[in-house]
């Protein structure tokens, strides 16, 4: 039995703790990333500054009320007369709550406020992420779980949202209130104050070792989670639901789906209880202190020390407002390390750089020239410095192709011709040699210029799950309705639409499987017409079609084709035997080029190719 390294020995079926343990611990680094956090709320500033103005005043005023139970105690229920004084209770009362009235106003106010930065800012780090994605070159989306990449922008963005929207301010606010609470209880008792205290230093060493083991478990989940919505997408697309009915393996799907769940499960399990033996002692911590303490102020009160009963009320008060936000400065010192893990995924992607991009200086392309396309000792290879075999690239490519000339590129499979069109419109780059479009070489073009001449039609149809008309309009921004139905007449697919009982508002459902597939190669080709390019592209896009789809479909193309420069991949030779010029590709290599009737007198392996063809036909 053959295995295949690259997954391990258990295959798509289900990973091996060793690659587990190896993403891990190539988990991006999380380290010099709070900068880099804190650089998102830049274009946020003055809201971020009301903020924090609001965090700063409300918690500086939430300490006046204990000092204010001290002036309670001792001069209003328990004065030196003996007598309890009203108007001073009162006052005291009156102010006491009226402070909380407006800190209560203040915190709605700055939590408003906060939701609306943190959401703003979690969507503009979601956008920015899929506008990088969105420039990444092809190669990238080759390599890459589409599931993978959903994930990042969904699970890792939405894992994030908690930090954004809330620890920045909490972390303000509880650091305020801890620094005020410390001055208000220094000025009761010192001696308290110490007692209070004692143990935060271990506290605050315990949770930042912690923090670092739940960081590593939060990157296991998320590549765990990236797993699971690779799986979803694979196993639950249409394309992938067919797979698995046709060969009866429904339950082997659901059996790997559950592998990966359990191991969900254990990971959120792990980070749930991670620390929780910590928040426990801190729990034991805050309710043993207050009773400590009741025990110092009473050895400190026979031993003669000024400590009155409103004074330690009120310091247990102002005791108690350090404790909870002391509390929760831990907990938010957990969640920002554990944060940084995903802050750290998502950065390393925006940290991707394209290979592939619009030069600074883009050389206009010339119009009186479109539709010229030129290889010139082109060699390519897909994984460069990669010592294989010809047939994985290109080799000594040369070729031009004049304006309005129609050449068909013809060969075995996985000669290379696929990878000659994709140079065109430069969705990969030379090993050696140039691409030139309009006598520019494509590197040196504008991105968006150049495809916006060349239009590409593939075997495989990809249409969006929306309206007929949608699909079509794809092309052009602003198309009118009457432009997408003049484009659906040259495609031939005008009238078949009308047929449908909701015409251009017919859903075509996911990837256009409510369609035959000549249906969506003829709305992919009115696709195309509504863009009008200069060059077309046609990638075997009759091969897969039945004789009278392929019919319908081929007269389109010549309606397409016409007055363009058309370069078209033929598995069947009978559809380009009226071309221009033949190119026949094998090894990498063009081998032959000529019309269909120079061809065939060189017997070579273009009348190899067709002989063998009409032998199968005839078969």
């Amino acid at each position: 039995m053959t295995s295949v390294p690259a997954h391990g020995p258990l295959g798509r079926y289900g990973q091996t703790e060793e690659s587990k343990r190896a993403a891990i611990e190539n988990a991006p680094s999380i380290d010099g990333l709070l900068p880099r956090i804190l650089s998102l709320f830049d274009p946020h500033r003055k809201p971020l500054s009301l903020t924090i103005g609001l965090v700063i005043v409300g918690a500086a005023l939430s300490v006046i009320p204990p000092l204010l139970i001290q002036d309670a105690f001792n001069e209003g229920l328990f004065p030196e007369s003996g007598v309890p004084n009203l108007e001073i209770l009162g006052t005291l009362v009156a102010i006491m709550v009226g402070l909380w009235a407006f800190i209560g106003a203040l915190s709605v106010w700055q939590h408003y406020l906060t939701a609306q930065i943190g959401n703003r800012v979690m969507g503009s780090l979601r956008v920015k992420m899929f506008e990088h994605l969105q420039s990444m070159h092809l190669g990238f989306f080759t390599k890459t779980k589409t599931g993978a990449i959903q994930s990042r922008l969904q699970n890792d963005v939405g894992g994030v949202a908690n930090v954004l929207k809330e620890v920045i301010a909490n972390l303000l606010g509880s650091t305020v209130t801890v620094a005020a609470s410390l001055v208000a209880m220094l000025i009761l008792s010192w001696q308290l104050t110490l007692v209070a205290v004692i143990l935060l230093p271990v506290m605050i060493f315990l949770q930042k070792r912690i923090g670092r083991v739940r960081a590593r478990i939060a990157a296991a989940t998320q590549h765990s989670l990236s797993e699971m919505s690779a799986m979803t997408q694979e196993a639950l697309g249409i394309s992938g639901i067919l797979l698995s009915k046709s060969f009866g393996r429904q339950s082997s799907e659901v059996a790997r789906y559950e592998r990966e769940n359990e191991t969900q499960i254990g990971l959120q399990v792990k980070l749930s209880m991670s620390g929780q033996a910590f928040f426990a002692l801190i729990q034991l911590f805050m309710s043993a202190i207050p009773a400590v303490i009741y025990l110092i102020a009473g050895v400190l009160i026979l031993g003669a020390a000024p400590l009155t009963v409103g004074t330690l009320v009120a310091f247990t008060t102002a005791q108690s407002r350090l404790m909870f936000p002391m509390m929760n400065l831990l907990q938010i010192g957990l969640e920002i390390q554990t944060s940084r893990a995903l802050f750290a995924r998502i950065f390393e992607y925006l940290d991707l750089t394209p290979s592939i991009s619009s030069p600074a200086s883009p050389t206009p392309i010339d119009s009186s020239k479109l539709g010229l396309v030129e290889f010139e000792d082109v060699s390519f290879r897909y994984d460069e410095g990669n010592d294989e075999e010809e047939s994985s690239g290109l080799s000594d490519i040369s070729f031009r192709i004049e304006p309005g000339e129609y050449v068909a590129l013809v060969g075995p499979s996985g000669a290379g011709k696929t990878t000659i069109t994709s140079l065109i419109p430069r969705f990969f780059d030379v090993t050696s040699g140039a691409v030139k479009f309009a006598g520019v070489d494509v590197k040196n073009c504008d991105q968006d210029e150049l495809i916006s001449h060349i239009g590409i039609l593939s075997q495989e149809t990809f249409l969006f799950n929306d309206t007929i008309a949608e699909n079509i309009a794809y092309a052009k921004d602003g198309a009118t309705q009457d432009d997408i139905e003049e484009a659906a007449r040259l495609a031939n697919i005008h009238d078949t639409i009308l047929s449908f009982p909701e015409g251009y508002n017919t859903l075509v459902g996911e990837r256009g499987y409510r369609l035959s597939g000549g249906e969506k190669q003829r709305i992919a080709i009115a696709r195309v017409l509504l863009k009008d390019p200069k060059v077309l592209i046609l990638d075997e896009a009759t091969s897969s079609l039945d004789t009278q789809s392929e019919r319908l479909v081929q007269a389109a193309l010549d309606s397409a084709s016409a007055n363009r420069t058309t370069l078209a991949i033929a598995h069947r030779l009978s559809t380009v035997v009226n071309a221009d010029r033949i190119m026949v590709v094998s090894g990498g290599r063009i081998v032959e080029s000529g019309t269909h009737t120079d061809l065939l007198d060189n017997k070579g392996l273009y009348a190899a190719l067709l002989t063998e063809q009409r032998l199968e036909v005839a078969g």
